[in-house]
This record gives C-alpha cells, sequence and structure tokens, in this order.
C-alpha cells in the first residue's frame, strides 16, 4: 500500500512539473511592437522612407 501512494505522489509531482512550464509562456506575454522609419534611396537617387514594424 505504501509502495502505491509513493509511487502516485512522484506521478503526481512530475505531471504538474511538466504541465507548470507549458503554460507559462500564455501569461501575461504581449509583444512590445513599435514603428520603425527607414530610410533608404532608389535607383534615381531619391528619398525613400520606409516603415517597418518591429516586434520584441
Amino acid at each position: 500500500m505504501r509502495k502505491i501512494i509513493v509511487s502516485a505522489t512522484i506521478a503526481l509531482v512530475a505531471a504538474v512539473s511538466f504541465a507548470a512550464p507549458s503554460q507559462a509562456g500564455y501569461y501575461g506575454y504581449k509583444p512590445h511592437c513599435f514603428i520603425k522609419k527607414v530610410k533608404a534611396y532608389d535607383y534615381y537617387g531619391n528619398v525613400v522612407i520606409k516603415k517597418i514594424k518591429v516586434c520584441k
């Protein structure tokens, strides 16, 4: 009887330890995004400003 309780406890601890990290990424994570302006030149030498969305 004692072996069954010990093995059930070990199995429960193992299941909980694998479940906790898998859900950790979903709580409170929201990527921080901003618009970055990049100045470039086209083939004719004209200035072209591109707006790029950057998320971290």
